[in-house]
């Protein structure tokens, strides 16, 4: 059973700076897909960035292009997401999602079906 763990939240003023970690354990299987999704208040859970096995590939939404990287280390299984010039609308709970990778996903990335593993979110809060 893959168990993926979060860490790296906090509280931060605009316009600093965090980096998230999403630690995997007990995975049997590759090659998979990871993706960060995030989670505020009274609304849904949004995709923000998501990377291929390999790392040759990431995907971001476009409220964060540009402000967030994400990048994976193998050798860890751990996947990271630098997150640059916060801003109050990035606070939410982030959650990290894993799945095998598949053509289709490259389709479906912002989806959470094709993530079968999540962990249980750390929070990010940016004050004004």
């Amino acid at each position: 059973q893959v168990q993926l763990e979060e860490s790296g939240g906090g509280m931060v003023q605009t316009g600093e700076s965090l980096r998230l970690s999403c630690a995997a354990s007990g995975r049997t299987f590759q090659p998979y897909v990871t993706a960060w999704f995030r989670q505020a208040p009274g609304k849904e859970r949004e995709f923000v960035s998501a990377i291929t096995w390999s790392g040759r590939n990431t995907y971001y939404a476009d409220s964060v292009k540009d402000r967030f990287t994400i990048s994976k280390d193998n050798a860890k299984d751990t996947v990271y997401l630098q997150m640059n010039i916060l801003k109050p609308d990035d606070t939410a709970i982030y959650y990290c999602g894993s799945g095998l990778q598949t053509s289709d996903w490259y389709s479906y990335y912002r989806r959470r079906d094709p993530y079968n593993y999540w962990g249980q979110g750390t929070q990010v809060t940016v004050s004004s």
